[in-house]
């Protein structure tokens, strides 16, 4: 047990979210637990993560949760691990949960160099009912900047999503593809915008990003079949989006390549994406705790073979390997699915809360005279 990297997670203590304070002493090496001095508070060690309160071993759920995020099915799990189909389906939305938590924190503090984002769709079958999944992805990094699940394929689906994109880059003046929903168009042109401040009274007006480059990828289908495939420039020019292509080496023209092979990882590792299945989800609540899972295992757990450099001179192997968290800039070093599974994502510092009512009388110190 290590006090040093931990912090009080009562939201009322001052101390909240604070790490090497001092403050974080051991209570219990038996119980795993640790003590603040600053609100008397136990807590433990396993507070904030999925396995808290858990009966099951730590190691044990963090081996399911490991086949399951490479595609493994439920049912294969309960008859390899003889657990209960409901236990899996709970520890599958401790982890989803815990994992959108850590996403937050990590990925959408806007500190991502986006440069290119591409955006797309894929349709999900659930039990007795279809649902549509939209993820988007930062192309250079390939990192994956989150998703959403809705029942329709609408405006909504996408205006939830661009705002996470948003959340995650530090500029706006980027480069987006995607395929030719209409609705990307409106909700990126609405959600880019930022106040401009005169200083006069009233709303303030929303002005676009400048820098914001759109490009579309049209396809036409005649019986099941592309036909046709137009690439349509939105928003910039042609000229602009060719050279943030040439310079984040990701084609020669407008394309959703790479969100569309990020679609088939996630095919390939949620056993409820599979088009021809028996492994459904029942619920948007599974399906979607999967998603979160997957996406941060993919983010900082996998390596990715396009991401590789080239080791420093004098290193005993040849390639550097990369996951998309390190390529952005996020972390420096792999995660193990455990080292995910047990981050802890701090609360908010304690702010004081404000006084209300009226000003207390001023008490007059001994000695002072009395105004007459």
């Amino acid at each position: 047990m290590n006090p040093q990297s931990q912090f009080c997670h009562n939201p009322d203590c001052r101390a909240r979210g604070q790490v090497g304070q001092g403050n974080i002493h051991v209570h219990s090496q038996t119980e795993q637990r640790y003590r603040c001095t600053s609100c008397g508070h136990t807590f433990a060690a396993t507070k904030a993560t999925p396995f808290y309160r858990l009966r099951t071993a730590a190691d044990v759920v963090t081996l399911v949760l490991t086949l399951l995020s490479h595609g493994c099915p439920t049912q294969a799990i309960v008859a390899a691990f003889g657990v209960n189909e409901r236990t899996v389906a709970a520890w599958v939305t401790r982890a989803g949960q815990h994992c959108q938590r850590v996403h937050q924190h990590v990925v959408q503090h806007g500190q991502v160099d986006l440069q290119h984002v591409q955006a797309d769709e894929l349709w999900v079958k659930l039990v007795g009912r279809r649902v549509w999944m939209a993820m988007a992805m930062a192309v250079p990094s390939r990192l994956w900047l989150g998703g959403v699940i809705s029942p329709h394929r609408d405006l909504v689906l996408i205006t939830t999503l661009v705002p996470l994109v948003r959340s995650c880059g530090h500029s706006l003046a980027i480069l987006v593809c995607v395929d030719g929903l209409a609705s990307y168009v409106t909700a990126f042109l609405h959600v880019f915008r930022d106040p401009v401040h005169t200083g006069h009274r009233g709303r303030p007006r929303l002005v676009l990003e400048e820098g914001l480059l759109l490009g579309q990828v049209v396809k036409r289908y005649v019986k099941r079949r592309v036909a046709s495939v137009e690439h349509r420039v939105v928003r910039g020019t042609e000229a602009a989006i060719t050279a943030v292509l040439a310079a984040t080496h990701s084609g020669t023209g407008i394309n959703t390549a790479y969100i569309e092979r990020l679609n088939a990882t996630f095919r390939a590792s949620l056993a409820p994406l599979v088009r021809r299945g028996r492994a459904l989800a029942h619920t948007e609540a599974v399906l979607s705790a999967g998603m979160w899972l997957v996406g941060c295992a993919y983010n900082f757990c996998w390596l990715h073979a396009s991401l590789r450099q080239r080791a420093p001179a004098g290193a005993p192997w040849k390639w550097q390997e990369r996951t998309p968290a390190m390529a952005a800039g996020l972390t420096n070093h792999r995660w193990t699915m455990q080292e995910l599974l047990c981050y802890q994502v701090p609360l908010p510092p304690w702010v004081a809360p404000k006084r209300r009512g009226p000003r207390p009388k001023q008490v007059l110190q001994p000695g002072m005279a009395v105004a007459g």
